[in-house]
C-alpha cells in the first residue's frame, strides 16, 4: 500500500507551480465569465495576464463577510450571491448542483456532481485509512456539508461509511461496538466524549485505531491523550466554501497544502502577501470550476512552514490554524479595522510593520500605534499620529520600536482592555 494518495504529492515544486499557474488564467476567465459576482469583482482584469503569483496578488481579496452580504442582497433570486457556476431550476445557473448546504450566517454552498467534490480523500488517506476500511463518520449530515464532505472523500478512497452524525452518544457507542469500524472521522471533542463514555460504560471501541479530526482546534495534549488510548489522530483544515485546504501527515510537522488550491498568506486587512514564515491571513484560490472562488479570504491566521514535509510530500506546508484575522474592535464608540492600520502603514513607507494596541478600562480607552522603524526621521511620529486621526477619527500615541521586535502572531490590533 502506497504511503501517498497519488503521484501529485511527490512531483517537483517547479512542476506543481507551473501546472497550477498555467491553469490560473483559465480559472480567472471562467469565474468572470460564468459567475455574476466575479464578473463585477474582476471587471477590467485581463485573465490571460494572471500567470504568476505576483499577478494573482494584484487581484482583490473577497472575504467571507462580503460573500455573505452579496448572498443576503440577492437571496430573493440567487441563493449563492452570484458566486456559483452551478445551480438548479430557478437559479441563474440552472443545472449542475447535486446538493446545497447551509452554513451559519446563513451562507449557502453548492456541491457539484464530480467524485470527491471536496477533495477530502487525500486527507483521509494521509490519516491512515485505506480501501475496505469502515469509517465511523460523526460529522453532521444535515444543513452543513461536513458529513457529505467526509463521506464522498471516503467513498472515493474505497471506504465504507457509518453515518453516525452528531449526538446520540449511547447509540453511536453501540454502533462502534457492533460494527467494529477501523477509524473515526469527526470533531476531536466528540471523539474524546466517545472514548470517555466507553470507559465509563465498558463499551468496546478498541477497533478504532485511527482518526481524522477537523472543525476544532486539535492540541497536542489531546492528540497524545488519544494516542495513549490506541488512537492515532490526525487533523485537516477544510471549509465549506473551499473544501480541503491542508492536511496533516505522519510527520506531524505542519499541514501539507492540498493539490487543488493556491494558497497565499497576506497581511490582515490587506491583500498583500507577507514573506514566508510571517503570520497573516490565509487567502485561497480554488481550481474548482463549479464554485470558482478567486483570492477568497478565509479570515483565519496561519504561516508558511519552510522546507518540505519529511514524508516526501513536496507541496508547501502551513503551520495550521493560528487564530482569526478579523481583529476589528470598537474604541470610544468607533469601529477600528485592520485595513485602517494597513492604510496608515501605506502612507508612511518608513514603517515596516505596525500594531495598534488598545488599553484602559471600558469608556476610558487609550490607543497606541507601535511601529517598527530602522531610524526615526524627525517629525515622523507627529505625521503618523495625524494619519491615524485622519483615518480612524481617533487619537493615538505613536511608539517607535526596533525592526523585528513586534511579535510574529498576525495581530494588527491588540485589545488589552480590562472588562472586569
Amino acid at each position: 500500500m502506497s504511503e501517498f494518495y497519488d503521484a501529485l504529492e511527490t512531483r517537483a515544486h517547479a512542476l506543481r507551480e507551473a501546472v497550477q499557474l498555467a491553469a490560473l488564467p483559465g480559472q480567472v476567465a471562467h469565474a468572470a465569465g460564468r459567475t455574476p459576482a466575479f464578473a463585477e469583482i474582476l471587471a477590467g482584469v485581463d485573465a490571460a495576464r494572471v500567470t504568476s503569483r505576483e499577478a494573482l496578488a494584484r487581484l482583490p481579496v473577497t472575504r467571507k463577510s462580503e460573500l455573505l452580504e452579496r448572498q443576503k442582497a440577492l437571496r430573493a433570486r440567487e441563493a449563492f450571491g452570484g458566486f456559483s457556476a452551478i445551480g438548479w431550476t430557478g437559479q441563474p445557473a440552472a443545472t449542475g448542483a447535486r446538493r446545497v448546504f447551509q452554513s451559519p450566517g446563513p451562507i449557502y454552498e453548492p456541491e457539484g456532481v464530480s467524485d470527491d467534490y471536496w477533495r477530502m480523500a487525500r486527507a483521509i488517506h494521509a490519516a491512515g485509512f485505506r480501501a475496505g476500511d469502515l469509517i465511523h463518520n460523526s460529522f453532521s449530515y444535515h444543513l452543513t456539508p461536513a458529513g457529505s464532505m467526509m463521506e464522498t472523500g471516503a467513498h472515493a478512497l474505497g471506504c465504507s461509511v457509518f453515518a453516525g452524525g452528531v449526538g446520540n452518544t449511547e447509540l453511536q457507542l453501540q454502533a462502534v461496538s457492533e460494527l467494529r469500524p477501523q477509524g473515526y472521522i469527526g470533531t476531536p471533542s466528540f471523539l474524546k466524549i466517545l472514548v470517555e463514555k466507553a470507559s465509563e460504560t465498558g463499551a468496546d471501541i478498541t477497533s478504532i485505531t485511527k482518526a481524522l479530526v477537523s472543525g476544532e482546534a486539535f492540541p497536542p495534549s489531546l492528540r497524545d491523550w488519544l494516542g495513549e488510548r490506541g488512537i492515532a489522530g490526525y487533523q485537516c483544515y477544510a471549509t465549506a466554501d473551499l473544501g480541503l485546504i491542508a492536511y496533516e501527515t505522519p510527520a506531524r510537522q505542519g499541514l501539507v497544502i492540498d493539490e487543488g488550491v493556491i494558497v497565499e498568506i497576506v497581511r490582515p486587512g490587506t491583500g498583500d502577501p507577507v514573506p514566508d514564515g510571517e503570520v497573516g491571513e490565509l487567502v485561497v484560490t480554488t481550481l474548482n470550476p463549479d464554485y470558482p472562488l478567486i483570492r477568497f479570504g478565509t479570515g483565519d491566521l496561519s504561516a508558511v512552514l519552510l522546507g518540505d514535509c519529511p514524508t516526501g510530500r513536496t507541496a508547501r506546508r502551513i503551520k495550521g490554524w493560528m487564530g482569526r484575522a478579523d481583529q476589528t474592535t470598537k474604541v470610544r464608540g468607533m469601529f477600528v479595522h485592520p485595513s485602517q492600520v494597513a492604510e496608515v502603514v501605506r502612507r508612511h513607507p518608513e514603517i515596516a510593520r505596525a500594531r495598534l494596541v488598545v488599553e484602559g478600562e471600558m469608556a476610558n480607552d487609550r490607543m497606541s500605534l507601535h511601529v517598527e522603524l530602522g531610524t526615526v526621521p524627525e517629525g515622523l511620529a507627529s505625521r503618523v499620529a495625524d494619519s491615524v486621526r485622519d483615518i480612524t477619527k481617533l487619537r493615538a500615541d505613536i511608539v517607535a520600536v526596533s525592526a523585528g521586535s513586534l511579535p510574529n502572531d498576525g495581530k494588527v490590533i491588540e485589545d488589552r482592555r480590562s472588562y472586569a
